[in-house]
């Protein structure tokens, strides 16, 4: 059901095929991991990736299709922010990539999107995957019922710009469930105690990006691929959450555990 500002609060029903649509994404990129490495095309792993759901998972490929979007996943390398799109584009020793997917099953999409490093990275590349991660995981835990979306923002921008880092505050989180990209809005920065009241059974995307240099960005005139404007590194994970009573849920965990993350 939706309450008055239409975000919907999903029933355990919901919640169990959006987990279910959460865990294909997560495996998908779970899948991938090991074919990260020198001498791969973008385009490479998106053939993999796109064969993998549909003939391995029997679901769809979300973003075919979508607004135009030519491919199955977004991958983003280096200085590019979000919305890369995969084509002959060879990853290279050192390199840091951003894979976005998203997958419907039975009507419900799961979206997610993981940090892979190519080969051994420098100490500046990792440190930047690492906090993003960390900030993530900082607006996460801020979740649970009662709790206001300034919490998430807030939690993730402190965290981000005590370690030196820029947020990039065009793109956010969102609601996610029967529709790709429904309400709420989840900034990535904000104040205590402000914004969206959470209630249990909300289910949204934390997504937030981190650039190394400035926050500034542009769009590429293939109208997708989002860039640095300084050039600079930039880095993004995303879970699936859902809004309990005591707290929340990762409806996208990853099927070969946090490794060290944990």
């Amino acid at each position: 059901m939706r309450f008055k500002n239409r975000v919907p609060l999903h029933t355990a029903a919901d919640v169990k095929k959006a987990k279910y649509a959460g865990s294909l994404a997560a495996e998908v990129l779970a899948m991938i991991t090991e074919h990260i490495r020198p001498g791969i095309t973008t385009d490479e792993l998106d053939r993999i990736c796109h064969d993998f759901i549909v003939h391995k998972q029997k679901a769809k490929p979300a973003n075919v299709g979508y607004h135009g979007f030519p491919k199955t996943v977004c991958a983003s390398p280096n200085h590019v922010v979000c919305h890369g799109i995969p084509d002959g584009t060879v990853l290279n020793e050192g390199d840091i990539l951003n894979i976005d997917v998203a997958v419907i099953k039975d009507g419900w999409f799961g979206d997610t999107s993981r940090m892979y490093t190519v080969g051994k990275v420098s100490d500046d590349a990792q440190r930047l995957v690492d906090t993003t991660y960390h900030a993530m995981m900082a607006g996460i835990q801020k979740v649970r019922a009662g709790a206001t979306l300034g919490d998430v923002g807030h939690a993730i921008q402190k965290l981000a710009e005590e370690a030196g880092y820029s947020i990039v505050r065009e793109y956010c989180g969102h609601g996610i469930g029967k529709i790709y990209h429904d309400e709420p809005t989840v900034l990535h920065y904000g104040r205590p105690g402000t914004g969206m009241t959470l209630q249990a059974g909300m289910i949204f995307t934390v997504e937030p990006m981190l650039n190394a240099g400035q926050r500034d960005i542009m769009q590429l005139k293939d109208g997708w691929t989002v860039v640095t404007k300084d050039n600079s590194l930039s880095a993004q994970w995303e879970h699936m959450v859902l809004v309990k009573d005591g707290g929340f849920e990762i409806l996208t965990p990853w099927p070969d555990g946090p490794g060290r993350f944990a």
